[in-house]
């Protein structure tokens, strides 16, 4: 029996749509090719008309060109699939069981299984098998090296916890050994004063005591004269202190603890803002580049050219009814979405006094009034008037040190880790830690309503800007 072949391959022909061999094929501008059913049902649902291979774009919805050759071509290759669907054996032959597509005849057959295997398929297991051996022999190699590295960002981690912890506790120490200095010598200063004021006094009753026993003494002389001319010298006492209103207090200790922990309190904030600066500068190595998504964005967003920036435009533009749009909360979501590692994106939030943003995985209710919480897939910060939340049941109120101007999202979906910072401020604001990821997640965007001039201002997905 003949069997019918072919040097053409179907991905050839086949639209990058549907990923089907060709129906009705048309050309746009730029030179590629799809299903003229496909690229208009694509094109419905752009707010800006693109190639979606290239992405080249243009200004007016192009006009489709039949691809007369393509659509030749195109048949001929369904034909062919059809032909090669028949099997290529005589009457008598045992088909391969494992041929895809035209089915060869059987040389060997399992005794056990009973599955029968052509001489291709044969020939493909002796190479696979040592392939596949060789596959795993180097994903050992990277699980290993994974290992390696792991034990030496621990080795580091650890090292410079050590030092910062150890500079943390001389600091301590160091403000300890002050205090008691202090206070020491606030206490010496006290006791000298009171061992000053003692010796004066003794000196006092000395003096005192000495003119009361000479008067007594002289009050028994029987020498007139001498009398008189000491009595004389005795009549007036000698200048003292008036110690009525001489005391001595307990020295006063108030605001000396205060003082030291300022101080301490002062080298912790320097060595958290060097621990938040390091912080940031890690997550903003796992930068991505994401573009809103138009086909998710709800009928008020206006999203620009570039897919960067997204405000409620104030009125509901007539849209075609797409599964993944939102139709009830103003939010948009990106194109790209991630299912493992770690990635990180910044949004410029300045001048708005409403907004909602964060991670959603696929599967979110996009129709209805879900609550935006991680049970329902949500993991976003809320920030409406100067208030700031974790969107939880029950939220999580937050605090805010200054106006917003950049928020920093961190995700690390193996971990089950979302952070949001401060990018500014860079500062940590939150993380829902333990969490599971068993879906792609996209980066989600709620500008929150136009209210009458104010919060007008876009959502701006931006560049990360690492400093020194």
């Amino acid at each position: 029996m003949a069997c019918a072949n072919t040097s053409w391959s179907e991905e050839n022909f086949s639209c990058s749509i549907c990923l089907d061999v060709f129906s009705s094929p048309v050309s746009t501008a730029c030179g590629h090719n799809f299903c003229r059913i496909c690229i208009t049902k694509f094109w419905d649902g752009q707010v800006k008309y693109k190639c979606p291979v290239c992405n080249k774009l243009f200004n007016t919805r192009p006009d489709l060109q039949v691809n007369t050759f393509l659509s030749e071509l195109a048949a001929q290759i369904r034909t062919t699939v059809l032909v090669k669907e028949q099997p290529c054996v005589e009457p008598a032959e045992v088909p391969c069981d494992v041929c895809t597509g035209t089915q060869q005849k059987a040389v060997k057959s399992c005794l056990m299984c009973f599955t029968s295997y052509c001489q291709t398929q044969l020939g493909k297991t002796v190479t696979d098998v040592p392939q596949k051996i060789q596959e795993r022999k180097q994903k050992i190699k990277e699980i290993k090296d994974t290992v390696e590295l792991s034990n030496k960002d621990a080795d580091r981690e650890i090292a410079q916890g050590g030092q910062v912890f150890t500079a943390l506790i001389g600091c301590v120490e160091k403000g300890r050994d002050e205090f008691n200095q202090t206070v020491k010598e606030k206490l010496k200063s006290t006791v000298k004063r009171a061992e000053d004021l003692i010796k004066e006094l003794e000196q006092e009753i000395e003096d005192l005591t000495n003119r009361s026993s000479e008067v007594k003494r002289l009050s028994h002389t029987e020498d007139h004269l001498h009398f008189l001319q000491t009595f004389r010298s005795l009549k007036d006492p000698p200048p003292t202190r008036d110690w009525t209103t001489v005391e001595v207090r307990p020295p006063s200790y108030v605001g000396t603890l205060r003082r030291s922990l300022d101080q301490l309190e002062e080298t912790l904030n320097m060595e958290m803002k060097k621990l938040r600066d390091a912080e940031l500068k890690w997550v903003q190595q796992y930068e991505v580049d994401v573009t809103l998504d138009p086909d998710t964005a709800h009928p008020k967003l206006i999203l620009s050219e570039d897919g960067k920036q997204v405000h409620d435009g104030g009125e509901e533009k007539e849209l075609p009814d797409n599964p993944k749009r939102f139709t009830e909360y103003t939010s948009v979501l990106t194109r790209q979405s991630f299912s493992s590692g770690r990635f990180y994106f910044e949004v410029q939030v300045k001048d708005k006094t409403a907004l909602w943003l964060g991670l959603a995985r696929e599967s979110i209710d996009r129709k209805g009034e879900t609550e935006g919480t991680p049970e329902t897939g949500y993991w976003t910060l809320y920030y409406d008037n100067d208030e700031l939340v974790f969107s939880d049941n029950p939220s999580v109120d937050l605090p805010l040190r200054a106006e917003l101007q950049k928020v920093g999202v961190f995700v690390d979906y193996d971990e089950g880790l979302v952070s949001f910072y401060d990018v500014e401020a860079r500062v940590h604001i939150y993380s829902a830690t333990g969490c599971t990821f068993t879906e792609p997640l996209y980066p989600i965007l709620d500008p929150g309503d136009h209210e009458e001039g104010r919060n007008s201002a876009p959502l701006i997905i931006s560049p990360v800007n690492q400093t020194d």
